[in-house]
């Protein structure tokens, strides 16, 4: 919400667990190895992208323990019209949020 302007019941997650055998992972990491992938629309700064990345590698360090060797991020990034969400085309719906930030 603090990178990306959003507000604070703008809520999608899904978590996906993995058996340990089915996840593998880079050399030198730990068990708490943790991939987040993010979706979003397209339109916002490269500034504020790398924002959003640093917020979550500190405070995933200060709050749950993860370290930054153990973290991995990646931002998904695709034009509105490809998205559909409340019966309505990405790029014909009004948001109560800015994408362009």
């Amino acid at each position: 919400m603090d990178a990306l302007g959003m507000p604070k019941d703008k809520r999608a997650h899904r978590f996906i667990a993995l058996a340990k055998e089915d996840f593998l992972m880079p050399g030198g990491r730990t068990e708490a190895y943790t991939i987040i992938e993010i979706s979003m629309i397209e339109g916002r700064t490269s500034e504020t992208k790398k924002r959003l990345i640093r917020l979550l590698f500190d405070r995933i360090q200060e709050q749950v323990g993860i370290t930054h060797m153990d973290l991995e991020i990646c931002i998904y990034e695709s034009p509105a019209c490809n998205w559909g969400f409340r019966g309505m085309h990405g790029d014909e719906i009004e948001l109560n949020y800015e994408i362009n930030v």
